[in-house]
């Protein structure tokens, strides 16, 4: 009742629903670029090529949305964009200039996104580069003999696959940019959610055509309540947070003094939420794709590409530095004291400055370290069940999460958009507000 009561009101509102089609529209084209092949590229030996290996190619083929086995223009989604923006935000770690335009508002956010565009465009050159070089020398067995995926190679071929594949890049850039403006939600992350959601039905489909029809009911019933559990599991840690007590002392703003308030920060237990998997997987593929311009990364690129013990080893160790990294980066606790302070703020039992400091650091500190627990957990046992089962785990691991984290951020600004609404035109009573004596 309450899902049809709220797609009603969505559908009444005109803005909301515009901003819902908007959306919509934008992982309709997103997923239509994706069957454009590159030009020169056979891509009935390409799906094959990228099935038979599967282990890391398939992870990355399962985030772009089966863009890499078609070899599309897309096939690098949003991956660069993704890549370019942590990286700018790591910089302002080490590099003063980009701290000071963080600071600046709303004209050093524009800076540091054309920063970041910039950084994706070469991110992305590159990237196609190693791509179009690593493609030109593969080949699959059919019919006795080995066919290549790329008809004519040479240096045509790579130049207008690294154009095809930046132009592809940017566009796909633009368009998560416009659906975060115009749309609902997170753009860059509803095309990733749009990318894992798309290889279900085909993960599906070819599971019944290997198993002949036949249907185990008892194993599909336990991976149904593994799975359950799992989103169970993510909702959890999502939505978990260490609420900080935060006292604004009295102040007076003109002739008004203003009492004592109490509130909270929020910390969640997952800070850095799905960005610590996607950067693992992102660099665990760096291996593979630059293992033809540097021979000595082939024998790390065939161990990885197995998907054994030691990649799940590998993805989890990455994915839990990652957390950490991205968790500082995003959160940090001096610049958030220094702010409390200049607010006549103060956690409650400590003083303002350097001890608050010291002790929200501490505390993320150990929220991080239970959230990159969750992330190694959440993103290596589903795929053990599933190759203990022997059954496909297409939402498993880390596309699970995405899929859920992506999917509680979105219906969260919905509500939000519907609440606003609720609220036009009705004038909330003012509180916490004390009026000055006047002197007799």
């Amino acid at each position: 009742m309450a899902a049809s009561s709220s797609l009603a009101r969505i559908v009444r509102l005109p803005e909301l629903r515009r901003r819902v089609l908007f959306s919509l529209g934008v992982l309709a084209l997103y997923r239509l670029g994706v069957f454009i092949t590159v030009p020169g590229v056979d891509r009935s030996v390409m799906q094959r090529m990228v099935s038979q290996q599967g282990g890391l190619l398939g992870m990355f083929d399962l985030f772009s949305g089966g863009a890499l086995a078609q070899l599309s223009i897309f096939a690098l989604g949003i991956g660069p964009y993704i890549t370019a923006g942590i990286s700018i935000q790591l910089l302002g770690l080490v590099s003063k200039r980009v701290e000071e335009l963080r600071r600046e508002g709303s004209s050093g956010r524009r800076k540091l996104e054309q920063w970041t565009r910039s950084a994706t465009l070469a991110l992305a050159a590159v990237q196609a580069y190693t791509l179009a070089s690593w493609v030109e020398g593969s080949s699959v067995e059919l019919g006795g003999h080995f066919v290549g995926v790329v008809s004519e190679p040479g240096w045509r071929f790579r130049l207008l696959t690294v154009l095809t594949l930046t132009a592809g890049s940017a566009l796909v850039m633009w368009l998560g940019e416009q659906a975060t403006e115009r749309g609902i939600g997170n753009g860059t992350s509803l095309i990733l959610f749009s990318s894992i959601v798309s290889g279900i039905p085909q993960g599906l489909s070819s599971y019944l055509a290997a198993s002949g029809g036949q249907v185990q009911p008892l194993a599909l019933l336990a991976l149904a309540a593994f799975t359950l559990g799992c989103v169970a599991l993510v909702v959890c840690f999502e939505r978990a947070q260490r609420r900080i007590p935060v006292l604004y002392s009295r102040r007076q703003l003109g002739r008004r003094l203003y009492g004592e308030q109490r509130t909270h920060l929020p910390p969640k237990v997952n800070q850095a939420s799905m960005m610590p998997p996607v950067l693992a997987s992102t660099a665990l593929t760096f291996p593979q794709l630059l293992s033809g311009l540097l021979p000595p990364l082939a024998v790390l690129s065939q161990v990885l590409s197995r998907g054994d013990w030691l990649f799940q080893t590998c993805f989890a160790g990455l994915t839990v530095c990652f957390a950490f990294v991205y968790t500082f980066a995003t959160f940090q606790p001096v610049e958030v004291a220094d702010q409390l302070k200049k607010q006549h703020a103060s956690v409650p039992g400590l003083r303002p400055g350097r001890q608050t400091a010291q002790y929200l650091e501490r505390v993320v500190s150990r929220l991080t370290a239970a959230g990159a627990l969750y992330l190694a957990v959440i993103c290596i046992v589903p795929s053990l069940v599933a190759q203990a089962l022997r059954l496909p785990f297409q939402l498993g691991g880390s596309s699970l999460m995405i899929v859920v984290g992506v999917a509680l951020e979105t219906s969260s600004q919905i509500e939000a958009h519907l609440l606003s609404h609720s609220y036009d035109g009705v004038e909330m009573p003012r509180a916490g507000r004390l009026t000055a004596r006047r002197a007799a």
